[in-house]
């Protein structure tokens, strides 16, 4: 199953991470297949930043989202727009 997932980049205890799509059964730092952004915990207001159009490309692909990353998209308004399609698509 494809999986789009968190990959941690950075130093010790300042963590930065980029939001990959990666198939779920590669190590959390391992091989993936595409970036389609990164997030910065640590900065006030996290900071984020996703390609929307790879986003909703992977995610109408049939990419599933892990709980953190599915929160960031909910968040930007991706999985609105994701949804929406969703039901623009079945009628």
């Amino acid at each position: 199953m494809v999986k789009i997932r968190l990959r941690r980049v950075g130093r010790k205890h300042k963590p930065i991470y980029r939001v990959v799509v990666a198939n779920s059964r590669s190590p959390r730092d391992g091989k993936f297949i595409e970036t389609i952004g990164h997030y910065n915990p640590l900065t006030d207001p996290a900071t984020v930043d996703i390609n929307e159009e790879k986003a909703l490309k992977w995610l109408n692909c049939g990419a599933q989202p892990t709980d953190t990353v599915y929160s960031l998209l909910r968040k930007l308004g991706i999985m609105d727009k994701f949804k929406q399609q969703q039901t623009s698509n079945q009628n």
